[in-house]
């Protein structure tokens, strides 16, 4: 088939979408696909930026180009599923979540009054309508197809992207906690930051970069706990990959997460994963005291969760579920799933 992903990206951002859908493409080719990316800038502040996306999107003829006929669009993110196509499939990464889940909250670009209310309200339009007209329907976790369900009434189903790192596998369980997030407010790693300060024997490794990194260095610095909490910025591949097959655990405990990479990375070298209660997608693959702790984020709780891995025995047994909780994520899998009907 003829495939091309549609994608929206944020300038200047990389994250987990970019990797999920370079992914896709590297796939569909790998099976004898013709596959390529569509992607458009989004802007979302001011909030009617949304709208002009979706405007560029909806006039966009995705059916042909230069009399190549393209068998089938794959959706991912807000609004490329308002494109015009026969065929177009979904796999939903997430919806514009600041109008759904984090609406009023400081997360949201969306404020009480009626410009942006009647902007919020034509983007829950957009999706319900747009959404409702690809098929098959899927999104990266159960938790993604709840919330699609939940605020628009449209039923999708889980299919959860591979791991897309190789080589993961444990070969040393050294004395430190890795942290492997985009540095904002949605990844909350200041409350692991705060926590050093009553953990015993293990380091912080930070991986990642993001708005809140000036913040939480000088946080470090405040809580006395600089010396055992560095900042890696953004790694190479080898690097990270070489980070989780040594670290004792992994810190990853973000705000109801669509899916989340870092679970699954950790997962499959073996390593348990910390988390929350309210972390979303991280806990269809994380098991309290089975594959990793599930804890509260106050600095005393999730202290106490980061000092049990100072015993290694510990951390190996729980780790040692990891790579059978993700083996079955195969690409095969999406790739039929998702060109099936």
């Amino acid at each position: 088939m003829n495939v091309l992903v549609l994608h929206t990206q944020v300038p200047f951002v990389r994250g987990g979408a970019e990797v999920l859908v370079e992914g896709l493409i590297e796939a569909l080719r790998e099976r004898g696909h013709t596959a390529d990316v569509v992607a458009l800038p989004l802007a979302w502040n001011p909030p009617d930026g949304l709208l002009t996306t979706a405007l560029a999107w909806s006039l966009l003829d995705l059916k042909r180009f230069n009399d190549r006929t393209v068998d089938r669009v794959i959706c991912t993110k807000f609004p490329t599923w308002v494109v015009e196509h026969e065929r177009k499939s979904l796999w939903l990464i997430h919806q514009h979540r600041q109008a759904y889940d984090l609406h009023g909250t400081s997360l949201s670009e969306f404020s009480p009054d009626p410009v942006s209310r009647e902007t919020r309200e034509r983007v829950i339009d957009i999706d319900t309508l747009g959404i409702s007209g690809c098929w098959p329907r899927f999104g990266i976790s159960q938790n993604v197809c709840d919330r699609l369900r939940r605020y628009n009434g449209v039923d999708a189903a889980p299919l959860y992207p591979p791991v897309p790192r190789y080589g993961l596998r444990a070969e040393a369980y050294e004395p430190f906690i890795l942290s492997v997030a985009r540095l904002d407010d949605a990844k909350r790693i200041e409350p692991a930051i705060q926590a050093m300060r009553f953990v015993h024997n293990l380091r912080l490794e930070v991986v990642g970069d993001g708005p809140n990194r000036r913040r939480l260095e000088e946080l470090a610095r405040a809580q006395g706990v600089a010396d055992r909490v560095t900042f890696r910025g953004r790694v190479s591949d080898d690097d990270l990959r070489d980070l989780y097959n040594s670290c004792r655990s992994v810190y990853y405990a973000p705000i109801d997460e669509d899916y989340g990479f870092t679970t699954i990375e950790a997962l499959t070298a073996s390593k348990p994963v910390v988390t929350a209660p309210d972390s979303g997608g991280v806990l269809e693959f994380v098991s309290h005291e089975e594959s990793g702790l599930v804890t509260n984020l106050d600095r005393d709780s999730l202290a106490a969760a980061f000092n049990r891995f100072t015993d290694e025995s510990y951390a190996r047994c729980l780790g040692s579920s990891g790579p059978e909780r993700t083996s079955s994520l195969t690409w095969d899998v999406v790739v039929d799933s998702l060109l099936a009907g």
